[in-house]
């Protein structure tokens, strides 16, 4: 297998291929769509990090102008926590449109993320948006599909590949040489795409909104050229292997047709039906009851509470809480707080699990399909896949533990003893001061480590079609026949 003669097939398909006035017509309305794609990816970020950035701000005022008052009953006002696009979310929406991005924090209750666009959005949302990543897992394949169906086949139709093949080319240097010619024209659609992404990450990007950035981006651009050759070198596959080039666009377009709709939705629907998820009430009400049967602190009654309260009594060698020198009904929420936060982490942790378990079955079918492959490390690696989306919900859930039990001990401190029955009035307070004290909430992004680690199955994925697509490109090149 000679170079020189690999080069020589490379330049002859993308002269080929890009002579043609429809090569540029084709070319100029994929370079309008990345302009759109761009604009509106840009704009979205925008507007969405603007009003969450706003409403985080008047949520935290709204905090800190609290006046004097019992901080349980600052534990219930509560406030919230934002979720901030990551600043990748330009190129790749993920999951971002599906997924919650306001999450209220009080005592004693861990609430879903919610106001997610796809809430107040129609029904055409499920079909997608048309992003940046969009165009190079999708609309791009289709693209090449069409340049390169006829490569081998219209050769092999009128006789050109008997002629190559007299003259010395091997199998290996015809199909190698249009396989990286068709490469190098993907390439040219690939370049615009990423360069309207490092325009957009310089002029409007957040260095704060996502943990290294530029090395992400290379990460994902590698894994997109290499999806690109796969797709590249299955084109000129199909084609060497079909006698007709009718034939073999319509063997591409079904294989398009199998990866990107009929395995996705087949995986996402096993992936559910092996792992059911439990509904919301059944996930509340299994909590309820394990925290009743644990320990209720909001029941004077409870056996729990009881023996808590003896023994404390007993520890201060003291006959009355009253008489304790902390408040006794902040101790009790304090130790309330923990028992209900631990038991609904251990729920959560199970029903995250299913989740986790469910995307499994997708994840691993990218073994079968790169477009899977390249999709989980696009959202993964940009900050929009759905772990990205739980590390901001345990992000919150810490910080709403904190404030709960900030609180409570702030009641256990400043409350006296002696006033133990209720949190009314102006006499069971204490200075509104501490509340701007307790600093507001900050989302930080997955860092690096923990998103490679997510996109593990993805990198393998990838790295094996690669090595399958030269081995399926010299199996080819043995079993191909010139007639």
């Amino acid at each position: 297998m000679k170079w020189a003669n690999i080069k020589l097939f490379a330049l002859n398909f993308w002269h080929n291929a890009t002579t043609p006035k429809s090569f540029y017509l084709l070319y100029s309305i994929f370079i309008l769509l990345t302009g759109y794609a761009a604009v509106s990816g840009i704009n979205n970020h925008i507007t969405q990090n603007e009003i969450r950035l706003e409403h985080q701000i008047k949520a935290r005022q709204s905090w800190e102008a609290n006046p004097d008052k019992h901080p349980h009953r600052m534990a219930h006002f509560g406030t919230f926590a934002f979720r901030i696009n990551a600043s990748l979310g330009i190129f790749d929406y993920g999951l971002e449109s599906f997924t919650g991005n306001t999450v209220f924090l009080e005592a004693h209750r861990q609430n879903s993320a919610n106001f997610s666009e796809a809430t107040f959005s129609t029904g055409m949302l499920r079909f997608g948006e048309l992003s940046l990543s969009l165009l190079l897992q999708l609309v791009l394949p289709l693209i090449l599909f069409f340049l390169g169906f006829s490569s081998v086949a219209k050769d092999r139709e009128n006789g050109t590949l008997k002629m190559l093949l007299s003259q010395g080319a091997t199998w290996k240097e015809i199909l190698f040489g249009k396989s990286i010619g068709l490469f190098t024209i993907s390439i040219l659609f690939f370049i615009p795409i990423f360069l309207a992404v490092i325009i957009a990450l310089l002029m409007f990007g957040q260095e704060a909104a996502n943990d290294f950035l530029w090395l992400r981006l290379l990460l994902i651009g590698s894994g997109y050229l290499a999806f690109l050759f796969i797709i590249s070198s299955i084109t000129i596959i199909v084609s060497a292997s079909t006698r007709t080039s009718k034939n073999a666009l319509l063997r591409l377009l079904g294989i398009w047709l199998l990866l990107v709709v009929l395995l996705p939705k087949s995986a996402q629907a096993m992936g559910n039906y092996w792992f059911p998820t439990p509904s919301k009430l059944a996930f509340q009400s299994a909590i309820e009851k394990e925290v009743i049967k644990k320990g209720d602190s909001h029941n004077p009654n409870d056996p729990h509470y009881n023996n808590l309260r003896d023994s404390v009594l007993s520890v201060h060698n003291v006959s009355e809480v009253t008489d304790l020198p902390f408040n006794y009904s902040g101790f009790v929420m304090r130790e309330g707080e923990r028992i209900t936060s631990t038991l609904y982490r251990k729920h959560n942790k199970k029903l995250v699990n299913i989740y986790k378990n469910q995307n499994d079955v997708t994840k691993f079918s990218s073994f079968i399909n790169p477009f899977i492959a390249i999709k989980q490390l696009s959202m993964t690696l940009s900050g929009t896949d759905f772990s990205s989306y739980i590390d901001f919900q345990n992000q919150a859930d810490s910080y709403r533990y904190q404030l709960a039990q900030t609180m409570n001990e702030l009641q256990m401190e400043y409350i006296s003893p002696k006033k133990e029955s209720g949190s009314e009035g102006k006499t069971h307070v204490v200075d509104h001061e501490h509340w701007s004290a307790f600093s507001d909430f900050n989302h930080q992004p997955m860092t690096l480590s923990k998103s490679i680690k997510e996109a593990f199955l993805a990198l393998i994925s990838i790295i094996l079609w690669m090595l399958f697509t030269f081995w399926l490109l010299l199996f080819t090149s043995k079993k191909a026949k010139a007639i």
